[in-house]
């Protein structure tokens, strides 16, 4: 089953402190690196893998930074067609992962729409409980134990994404 705890303030140190590896791992590469997520949104209980947005200037030729980012203990996992716009990689590459690292290109739609969820559930306590309540109650539908049920616990939240990046301005 998918775990969801209470947030703690460690998961911000846990950011800080793999953002400095991944910018030293991917120096120049990574043109912003920013904690998205659940883990990112003070107060809101989460799985405790933290959510990492590096933007790059570009995806292709992505090799360099599956080559980069493996020695920090980060295995890419392919979800299909999406690796195209947003690939990511896991910490352990084996479940259960401490730590999931999404690439995308700087100034594009999968940065612009990362951030504004983010930044809409630090900004309204009342959706962020919601989402919380939404979160808790899928945690029980999937054992979230292979790529197929984290995956779909994901998509079984799009909806709820889809209407709060709306009230937020964000088409």
């Amino acid at each position: 089953m998918i775990q969801i705890i209470p947030y703690t303030a460690e998961w911000v140190l846990a950011f800080e402190s793999e953002a400095r590896s991944l910018r030293h791992a991917l120096g120049e590469r990574a043109l912003r690196i920013d904690h998205v997520g659940s883990t990112a949104v003070p107060g809101l209980a989460a799985k405790p893998v933290i959510d990492i947005q590096v933007s790059v200037q570009s995806l292709e030729p992505l090799e360099p930074c599956r080559v980069a980012l493996a020695p920090l203990g980060y295995k890419f996992v392919s979800v299909g067609e999406f690796d195209r716009v947003y690939p990511w990689f896991a910490k352990p590459g084996e479940w259960p992962s401490t730590h999931h690292v999404h690439l995308c290109v700087v100034g594009e739609e999968q940065e612009a729409v990362h951030l504004a969820f983010r930044d809409y559930l630090r900004n309204n306590s009342e959706q962020a409980s919601r989402y919380e309540a939404l979160k808790r109650g899928l945690a029980g539908e999937y054992e979230g134990k292979t790529l197929h049920s984290i995956d779909s616990y994901s998509l079984a939240k799009s909806e709820f994404i889809k209407n709060a990046l709306a009230s937020a301005g964000f088409a």
